[in-house]
């Protein structure tokens, strides 16, 4: 049986659908992706030769070198309950959105009474956002407000941790999470006597287990534990 002649010329390929499916994937991404928010203070950590890496599940004080303190914590979940106990405990007011807001923020150096001001203000304007005198932890008279941020905000970080534990029990599935972890960070050259008034909030709270964060020699930063 003779072959039937086949046509010249190379194969076409039709890149349409891919192009399509390209675009739509690249959408989709831009609509679910959440930008992180810029951090209100940069800070210049002393070096150090030492490593320890800071796990993901964390809550961090920043120290300025002009004194002021600035409190975060990395579960989002936990951040927006703290929120909602301060609020009860300071009678200060949110919005449904003001606490979905905070969720973004990587930390926060104003007043309780000041935050709904600072949360409705632009991202741009928060840097330079007045009074922005730091997370209050005035011990004389008294308005410690770091101390209740450190010790509720921890609180609601292991309980996220305790549930997601759980669960990953529950299922039977690996569980690689570690323990919500305390940190403080300050520049080269914030003096060491606003640093000890963080050390002495920490210890009032009967926590004596912490993080410095360092800049490692060389470039890198890391932390190193202090006890």
């Amino acid at each position: 049986m003779s072959k039937k002649p086949s046509k010249g010329g190379a194969p076409a390929l039709d890149m349409t659908p891919m192009v399509d499916l390209a675009f739509l994937l690249v959408t989709f991404f831009m609509l679910t992706a959440s930008f992180r928010m810029a951090e209100p203070v940069v800070v210049d950590p002393p070096s150090s030769i030492g490593k320890v890496d800071l796990p993901d599940n964390h809550i961090m004080v920043t120290i300025d070198e002009k004194g002021r303190a600035f409190f975060g914590i990395s579960n989002s979940t936990a951040k927006m309950n703290a929120l909602r106990e301060m609020s009860a405990k300071y009678k200060v007011p949110f919005t449904e959105q003001q606490i979905i807001k905070f969720s973004g923020l990587p930390s926060f150096g104003v007043d309780i009474k000041d935050l709904p001001k600072y949360l409705d203000a632009k991202e741009s304007d928060r840097t330079n956002f007045q009074p922005q005198k730091g997370v209050p932890l005035d011990t004389i008279i008294p308005n410690n407000q770091l101390k209740d941020w450190i010790a509720i905000g921890g609180r609601e970080a292991v309980k996220m941790y305790e549930e997601a534990k759980n669960k990953a029990t529950e299922s039977g599935t690996e569980f690689k999470a570690e323990k919500p972890r305390y940190a403080i960070k300050c520049a080269a050259s914030t003096k060491y006597i606003f640093v000890k008034d963080v050390i002495r909030t920490f210890t009032d709270l009967k926590l004596f287990q912490f993080n410095l964060i360092t800049q490692l020699e060389g470039g890198g930063t890391i932390v190193e534990p202090e006890k």
